[in-house]
């Protein structure tokens, strides 16, 4: 599909024609139904990324190993975002920030003196026994919030003051290194942010109208679906924890907080690295 084909549908997505006397369930419906679709756009690395952890047999293809093919695949999926424009080049550098945290991130928790996962499978572009496609899995998710920004028209009310949201990711980005040496503060950093954003309110636009949540809630559901999807990464083997070496089991719940958590961190950068203060509301 061409460029310029591309941007006409998101075009059409951030415009969509303004319904006349639409009103009750049948407007409700309608905008449901670009709700789903920005979230199916806005979700496209994401999507065609698992998709190919789905598709890619355990064996490789063309003689390489499967680490090796979802790299591929992932660059050029990537490479695809920005030449076809759906992705700027500043976005692309957001979104290789995130590969570079959660790269760094994996090599910690795959390390012998930590091992909290790990990557049991062969692959040529292995560093330090975490495979370089793993970065895209963080990737993706900043990729997600900057095309739900721009597909929803998102705004944020009642943001906290930048440094605090900048001390709080920060924390709870060292909390997944330090948690191993001098105790786990997650629930501390969780009571924190939910004290930080207990105003906070994100206004996205399904259709012609604005409607709006709690950013928390949006933080939390995020983090759902992304425990969702590393439970299907497990269940096709292409990493293991520790309890799951024997036969595979349920990712547990409570990686369900430390996703949310980091999607707070993921939020914060993208906050910041787009440069959209314009668009927030800091209360004084």
């Amino acid at each position: 599909m061409q460029p310029m084909r591309l941007q006409s549908i998101d075009q059409f997505l951030i415009q969509p024609p303004q319904p006349e006397n639409l009103a009750g369930f049948r407007r409700f419906l309608l905008e449901f139904w670009y709700f789903g679709i920005k979230e199916i756009r806005a979700c496209l690395f994401v999507g065609l990324f698992f998709a190919s952890i789905l598709i890619v047999p355990k064996a490789g293809l063309f003689g390489l190993p499967r680490y090796d093919v979802l790299f591929v695949i992932a660059l050029l999926i990537q490479g695809g975002m920005v030449w076809s424009k759906l992705e700027t080049v500043d976005e692309l550098k957001a979104v290789t920030l995130f590969h570079l945290v959660g790269f760094a991130l994996e090599v910690f928790k795959v390390s012998g003196q930590i091992q909290s996962w790990a990557y049991p499978e062969f692959g040529y572009t292995k560093l330090w026994g975490v495979p370089l496609f793993s970065g895209f899995m963080y990737a993706s998710i900043g990729s997600y919030i900057i095309q739900a920004w721009r597909l929803f028209d998102l705004r944020i009310r009642h943001h906290p003051p930048y440094w605090m949201a900048a001390l709080i990711g920060i924390l709870i980005y060292l909390n997944f290194f330090t948690h191993h040496y001098i105790g786990d503060y997650r629930w501390y950093l969780a009571a924190c942010a939910l004290g930080l954003y207990a105003r906070s309110s994100v206004v996205f636009r399904p259709l012609d109208r604005d409607r709006s949540m709690p950013l928390l809630l949006s933080f939390v559901l995020i983090g759902f679906f992304i425990w969702l999807a590393e439970n299907m990464g497990t269940f096709f083997g292409i990493w293991r924890y520790p309890n799951q070496l024997g036969a595979w089991s349920t990712v547990h719940l409570g990686k369900w907080s430390s996703w949310s958590l980091l999607v707070i961190m993921t939020f914060t950068i993208v906050a910041h690295l787009k440069h959209i203060k314009r668009h927030i509301h800091i209360a004084e």
